[in-house]
């Protein structure tokens, strides 16, 4: 490979786009191509970006010899399809999460991955953001001793539209997962046990679609920590993304993200700004990081930050854990999905 990566981004909606501009920031990317299912619209838009090719077939981009690195940011039901072309086709995949709505589906495009000798990373996003970073370093370091307990709070501005969260996966799989994968990140160590509590208190549609919109899940790790989770559709002050591990000798906290650290104190209040309102604005630095430590992996020949397996895991715990809402019991990642092979 030179020392310059040609990418396809298939996918053209608000993350494709968001990928696109930010791998413009690196400077030994060529974005050649974009397919989406409908590019009339995309004209001026890809001209604006020096794109060279519009299509609506992905499989263009995967036949074209000149495209390294492939970026699938399509719905989720396509992405298993499309991951296992991809590698047979020898590109270097970046799919945004999660990889598939089925375990199964994941664990046999990491298959065909592994046999083809490409890299995958998946976009768990959050792992790049220079607060959890730190986090995981200090518990990595022994800063705060052997950690105890991790806390994770996630919880959007407002909630998405019905017909989003048919389509989503549920909460779990859809919104969750990044804070499973998190769980793992942070703490090192891989999750055993899951215990899930879910209920509707935000938007009774939500509930009529099959899904909830608050749930607590609690975690049992293989170090023998414990972990705990909670995610709700809505918060009214913003996006609510904070996270804590308590361990034996301290405790380090990441708090929200805030437009500027100004408070101001009266006799009647005190008062400082509101969380920044959704993930583009929290985590534009992360989503930019993401995309360059990939291209850095492609470029130099080393391992994924965020690999194929990582994304597997994720989704394992998200299965255990839509498992334990339904049965009202803890559930053993080894009973909720076995490889074979």
């Amino acid at each position: 490979m030179s020392n310059v990566l040609t990418v396809g981004i298939i996918g053209a909606g608000r993350i494709g786009k968001l990928h696109v501009d930010n791998l413009k920031l690196i400077p030994q990317i060529k974005i050649k191509a974009v397919s989406d299912v409908v590019v009339d619209h995309l004209h001026d838009w890809a001209t604006t970006n020096e794109i060279d090719v519009l299509t609506t077939n992905y499989s263009d981009l995967l036949n074209d010899g000149e495209i390294d690195v492939v970026f699938i940011c399509s719905p989720t039901n396509t992405h298993a399809a499309i991951i296992k072309e991809a590698a047979q086709a020898k590109k270097h995949i970046f799919c945004e999460k999660p990889v598939s709505f089925s375990v199964e589906e994941t664990h046999d495009a990491l298959k065909a991955v592994e046999a083809a000798g490409v890299k995958l990373q998946v976009g768990f996003n959050r792992r790049f953001d220079p607060n959890f970073k730190k986090v995981r370093e200090l518990v990595q370091t022994n800063e705060i001793g052997q950690p105890h307990v991790l806390k994770i709070t996630s919880r959007d501005p407002q909630p998405p539209s019905i017909d989003y969260v048919r389509a989503s996966g549920g909460l779990f799989m859809d919104m969750m997962i990044h804070d499973f994968d998190m769980a793992r990140y942070i703490m090192d160590s891989e999750v055993v046990e899951v215990s899930a509590q879910g209920t509707v208190l935000v938007d009774p549609a939500i509930g009529e679609a099959g899904d909830i919109d608050t749930a607590i899940v609690t975690l049992k790790f293989e170090n023998g920590a414990l972990g705990v989770i909670d995610n709700s559709r809505q918060a009214v002050y913003g996006y609510d993304q904070r996270l804590e591990v308590f361990g034996n000798k301290g405790v380090a906290t990441a708090d929200n993200c805030i437009p500027t650290t100004v408070q101001v104190s009266t006799s009647e209040h005190v008062v400082k700004e509101k969380p920044l309102y959704f993930f583009l604005e929290r985590y534009t630095q992360a989503y930019v990081e993401e995309v360059k430590e990939f291209a850095t992996a492609c470029l130099t020949d080393q391992p994924v930050t965020c690999s194929g397996n990582d994304g597997f895991q994720a989704e394992r715990i998200a299965k255990a854990a839509k498992e334990s809402l339904l049965s009202g019991r803890p559930v053993r990642l080894e009973e909720s999905y076995v490889t074979n092979g």
